[in-house]
């Protein structure tokens, strides 16, 4: 129980911005689908057990017509194919999970695949540490559901403007503090420069690139596959490095 209560304690001020953006998104999803007739247990039973989000604000309009399953399932892949992408990243330090690690890459969004990704602190056993991180993220969305559904019709609309950009914030906040950790390393002499800021800058050319010659339709997918190219090649320069 001691260990569990440190991990929860290291955990939780690491997943607080994902909490803030985690919170309101929900909110606004459970005000949607109760603006369509879906009652509390409907975006509850969707946020625990389906926790997809944007996939879930994009099948309020599909619940409500008729079904059609391959429409839907191209639906489905479209929106969430870039988790085959950075999925694959986690397929190593997800194999030593054990028992857990089946929720592991089923809570695994892109908000907690950008804590986890970095690892765990030395002093917590990875599998706790991914455990954590997701059922908090987890617990986050069904929360803000939860207090959507059901105090939805109390929360003023002027109040729900914008609320879209939180996640877009949210993304901000996370690379920018990746950077700065990424850039501590590079001063203390753990990485070079190169190494320090391959991620952000490969991720910020291949999604402006992508974004001004496909257009915001088209880029994401692009820009996702161009960025695994890119860590593949890096990859096979430092295995072929160390093996020299």
């Amino acid at each position: 129980m001691r260990d569990k209560t440190h991990v929860l304690r290291r955990a939780f001020p690491v997943t607080v911005p994902v909490l803030a953006g985690y919170i309101f998104l929900g909110i606004a999803y459970g005000i949607a689908m109760r603006a369509r007739g879906f009652g509390a247990l409907w975006s509850y039973s969707i946020s625990t057990f389906i926790y997809a989000g944007s996939l879930q604000f994009a099948m309020i309009e599909p619940l409500r017509s008729a079904f059609a399953p391959l429409t839907f399932a191209f639906l489905c892949l479209l929106i969430q194919a870039r988790h085959l992408f950075y999925g694959l990243t986690m397929l190593e330090p997800y194999s030593r999970t054990g028992a857990v690690r089946p929720y592991l890459i089923f809570s695994l969004t892109d908000e907690t695949y950008s804590i986890v990704c970095q690892g765990a602190p030395a002093d917590i056993l990875p599998e706790r540490w991914y455990l954590t991180v997701s059922a908090l993220d987890h617990a986050y969305w069904v929360l803000g559901t939860l207090l959507g559904a059901l105090l939805g019709s109390l929360i003023p609309m002027d109040l729900l403007r914008g609320i879209d950009f939180s996640m877009t914030a949210l993304f901000l906040v996370i690379v920018t503090e990746q950077t700065m950790d990424a850039l501590t390393a590079w001063r203390s002499g753990k990485e070079s420069l190169f190494d320090a800021l391959f991620s952000p800058v490969l991720g910020g050319l291949t999604t402006l690139l992508s974004l001004l010659l496909f257009g915001k339709d088209s880029f994401l997918l692009i820009a996702m596959a161009a960025m695994i190219m890119g860590f593949s090649v890096k990859y096979a320069q430092e295995r072929r490095g160390n093996s020299a």
